[in-house]
């Protein structure tokens, strides 16, 4: 009870903030640009064919997807659709833009990574922003294989040793197995949903645990990639199956017969999301795989006719991007996912103040997990769930804002230019 009484007051807190602080920026900054960079939504899991660890992880089976593995589903196109027409309404609201807006050349750009999904949200979001134009979605041929804006190794990571021992120090730092060891009792959670003891997989791994194999709980590494592996894993990528199907669902919490309750469900994202949280904690690595996607988003804001950017891609390339740009710890309220939530967004906004310097809002967008069970339509007085952002290191004013060129300072020394 107490829990649900915080999460409501955290959501009410939220919609007050957001009513309040967009009614001030629209009066005293208006909008000059805005950039979003948003994950892809909701999507069939990865990889749960009958001779994958997730087939085997289970004596249960597994929803059936008409989407091909990986793909983003119907589900997730139309609540895609439904942030478009959000974003719009808030334009509009602002006189950023005009009603049934066709932009002229350059003002807008779409630019998704070269994966269906990332694509195909890209053209989700495009048809609730821009309903009576036809906007063209950039992306190289779909073909499974990260461009390069998107990729974490796009090339081979410095060799030198500033570098490697940075990145070295700050793995210590995380203590990754401790991390995995600290979420026990969420891995019991998963354990017993899955009927794990029985399954295919622990009795080929003489196990009843995933934390009991005899291998190391959680390990990283970083060479030419990034590399996530441990006993947990396959953990990960089942809580990471079942966070899908329980947002997929609308009609109850339960999950092959077992009735979870909303913080059971969090506990399963949590560990879920247990990349996510290393790859935001490593800055070092996340600074130099980011390169080429701050570049773009720099060069998005240096682009005179540009008035609006989205760009597509996945939860560990956003939450490199927020380590990157340094980012300070925050937490969402109402999603499964406490930092990436699933269709969520980093959105940076410049706008312009009284004293005519420009100004910069960062903040994470990103439908509630309530919204997205049940497709709730989006409004300004229905907002998604709005977290601001807080840059270590840099002094936001009065009104909660960076000046821009503190920002794209930034983002310039950390591409070396």
């Amino acid at each position: 009870m107490k829990k649900r009484i915080f999460f409501l007051l955290c959501f009410i807190m939220c919609a007050l903030f957001s009513t309040t602080f967009a009614a001030n920026l629209k009066a005293d900054y208006p909008l000059e640009q805005m950039l979003i960079y948003g994950r892809h939504h909701l999507r069939a899991p990865l990889n749960i064919g009958k001779d994958s660890v997730l087939y085997k992880i289970t004596t249960h089976t597994w929803k059936k997807h008409s989407e091909k593995s990986g793909e983003l589903s119907s589900k997730g196109g139309e609540l895609e659709v439904l942030m478009g027409q959000y974003f719009r309404k808030r334009l509009e609201d602002e006189k950023f833009i005009p009603e049934n807006y066709v932009p002229k050349q350059g003002e807008v750009r779409f630019y998704a990574n070269s994966v269906q999904r990332t694509a195909a949200t890209a053209k989700y979001f495009s048809a609730g922003f821009l309903p009576v134009a036809n906007v063209e979605t950039e992306h190289k041929p779909i073909s499974g294989k990260m461009d390069i804006p998107f990729n974490f190794h796009y090339k081979d990571f410095p060799a030198d040793i500033a570098f490697k021992n940075g990145v070295k120090k700050e793995i210590g730092a995380l203590n990754a197995n401790l991390l995995a060891e600290n979420m026990k009792a969420e891995v019991a959670l998963l354990e017993n949903v899955l009927d794990f003891k029985n399954s295919a997989y622990a009795k080929e791994n003489n196990t009843e645990s995933f934390l009991l194999n005899g291998k190391e709980y959680f390990t990283v590494a970083v060479d030419t990639a990034l590399h996530l592996g441990g006993s947990i894993r396959p953990a990960m990528s089942a809580a990471d199956a079942l966070v899908l199907e329980f947002l997929e669902s609308s009609d109850n919490s339960e999950s092959f017969g077992k009735k979870l309750s909303f913080s059971e469900w969090q506990d399963l994202g949590r560990l879920k999301e247990l990349g996510v949280y290393t790859v935001f904690h490593i800055p070092t690595l996340s600074k130099e795989a980011t390169k080429p996607m701050l570049k773009l988003m720099k060069d998005e804001f240096s682009e005179k006719s540009r008035k609006f950017t989205f760009l597509c891609g996945h939860d560990l390339h956003i939450a490199a991007t927020l380590s990157a740009l340094g980012v300070e710890d925050y937490k969402t309220v109402n999603a499964v996912e406490f930092m990436v939530p699933i269709g969520g967004a980093l959105v940076i906004e410049k706008r312009r103040g009284k004293d005519g310097r420009a100004y910069a809002n960062l903040m994470l967008i990103y439908q509630s997990a309530e919204q997205i069970r049940n497709k709730k339509s989006l409004s300004l007085e229905n907002p998604p769930m709005i977290t601001p952002l807080s840059l270590k290191g840099l002094q936001k004013n009065s009104d909660g804002l960076y000046l821009f060129d503190d920002v794209i300072k930034r983002i310039t020394e950390i591409c070396g230019e």
